[in-house]
Formats: structure tokens, sequence, C-alpha cells
């Protein structure tokens, strides 16, 4: 029989209902209020008082960026980067987490402890451009991909996870003969796919926006040039003629040059987050669940 709700707990249910109202707004407006900015016009956008709706419609901002030549191939190379990546990046931290996970592993601490030393001390951007120069990654594809295929963040997330399974399913697998390749990839990996997803999307979002691993290690290389470096430097362009264009202070811009840092930076925003935003939902099921069940936990 179902209990009949007091005034508390009216009062409760309220109160939770008005503060989640409130949450959702202070999350959604600053995405509303870039995306109204992205489609008003730059002039208009000057006066201010453009909130959640544009009050003067225009495609301009996206036409700057869309104009640029380089930014489709740019494209192309932002999404190879980051599907290869991704996909790499969490083979990878599985190989690694697996036997950091096994407590019959005899190397487990002191591999663990190395590994976690990286999360807390690095040898800084010169040794890293050497590094990468003596290996031969300066100026080519694989400099994004190669240097990012192992987190230990990722690492201990899924590691975690997989101490969190039961150890008969392992000893299981064992005892009808199945080898650890096998245990990792048939038993291991389609169990922990909550962690895997949270991984997936903390490595696919890194790699979507990052740019300044371009300009460092391929600034001579513009074939391979990333979307997000490519709308840095129209930002930097727009910015670099607001500071020569005197009329641009004055809020009266030129006839060819209708945009602005502000109006180009929201339109920026929007190309680069919405991506992100459809793939989300299809992980979002796997992310909580796999960010608190694959916490850090001690030795």
């Amino acid at each position: 029989m179902l209990r009949k709700k007091t005034a508390e707990d009216i009062i409760v249910d309220l109160v939770v209902h008005i503060s989640l109202i409130f949450v959702g707004i202070v999350t959604l407006y600053p995405f509303i209020n870039v995306l109204a900015v992205s489609f008003n016009d730059a002039l208009d956008t000057v006066r201010g008082g453009i909130y959640i709706w544009p009050r003067k419609w225009t495609l301009k901002n996206y036409e700057i960026i869309i104009s640029n030549p380089q930014i489709y191939n740019a494209t192309l190379v932002s999404v190879a980067r980051t599907v290869l990546g991704t996909v790499l990046g969490i083979i990878c931290t599985m190989f690694v987490a697996y036997p950091l996970s096994r407590k019959d592993f005899v190397l487990r601490r002191p591999f663990s402890a190395i590994m976690v030393l990286t999360m807390y001390f690095g040898a800084g951007l010169i040794p890293q451009y050497l590094l990468y120069r003596s290996l031969h990654l300066l100026n080519t594809f694989w400099v994004y991909i190669i240097p990012a295929l192992l987190g230990m963040f990722n690492v201990v997330v899924v590691r975690s996870y997989i101490e969190s399974l039961p150890t008969s399913l392992i000893e299981s697998a064992k005892i009808d003969g199945a080898s650890e390749f096998r245990i990792l990839w048939q038993i291991i990996f389609p169990l922990t796919l909550p962690a895997v997803a949270t991984i997936a999307l903390f490595i696919g979002v890194g790699h979507w926006n990052s740019w300044f691993d371009v300009y460092i290690f391929n600034s001579q290389r513009p074939d391979l040039s990333t979307l997000q470096y490519e709308l840095q430097k129209i930002l930097a362009s727009v910015s670099m003629q607001v500071g020569r264009n005197p009329d641009y202070q004055m809020g009266a811009l030129a006839e060819t040059q209708q945009v602005t840092p502000t109006s180009v930076r929201a339109s920026m925003t929007i190309v680069a987050t919405v991506p992100i935003i459809i793939v989300y939902p299809f992980l979002q099921k796997y992310f909580v669940k796999g960010l608190t069940l694959g916490s850090v936990k001690g030795e």
C-alpha cells in the first residue's frame, strides 16, 4: 500500500525539483548563449543584449570558417586522429591494465609505482621535442598517435574496474584451458565496457580538442593540420585585423570584414563542440558507472 505524501515530503520534492531546474538552466545557458551569438550579426553583437536568441540572424560567422580551404582536410585529419587514437589507446590501456590488476603478477607494484610517477612529473617541452625528433616523429601523423597511446589515469581506471570483477571468472577460464589473451578479450573486455566507454570519451575528447601539438610538432606540414588548429588560426587572424583596423575599435566594421573575434569564437565553439555532443549520448549510460566503479583504489 502506497504511503500518502506528507507536507514534508512535498516540500522536499519541491526543493529537489527546483534545484535540478536551476542546475539545468545554469548548465545549458552558456551553450545556448554562445549558439545565439554565433548566429547573430557581429555588429549587432557588439551592442550587447544577446542572451538566448539572436537579434539579427546571419550565417556570416560560419561562412568565415567554411570558406577556409584548409578546414575540410583538417576536419578529416582530426576525425582520423580521434578514431585511430581512441581505438589504439583503448587496446594499449587494456594490455597494461589487465596484468597490473592481477595479484599474481610479480612486478605489479614496481610497475604501478613507476607509471604513477608519470602522472605527477614530466621532463618538459624541450626534452619532449628532442625525444620526438630522435624518434623521427616530427612532421608526421604518428606524432599525434604514439605519444598518446597510454595514459596512466586511464590505466588506473580500467585496472580498478577489473579488480572489482570476481576472480572466479579468470580461474574458471584457466581451468577450461583459456589463454591469458583469450581471457582478456573474450571475458574481461566485455565486462569492462563501462570503464572502456569512460576512457574512450577521455581519449577521444583529448584528441579532438588538441591543437598545441600541431603548432609545436607539425607546423611544417599544412596537410596534417587539425580542425582545432585551423580554427585557432582563423581566430588569431580576425583578432589581428581588429587590432590593426581603427574602425573596429569604434564599432564600425568595414563592409568586407563584418566579423569580430567574439562572433568567430562563438562559431568556432559550436563547430568544435557539436561532434562531441553527438557522440556523448551513446556513451552516457556507461560513463557514470565506469567512472564510479573504476575510481582510484588503494594498492
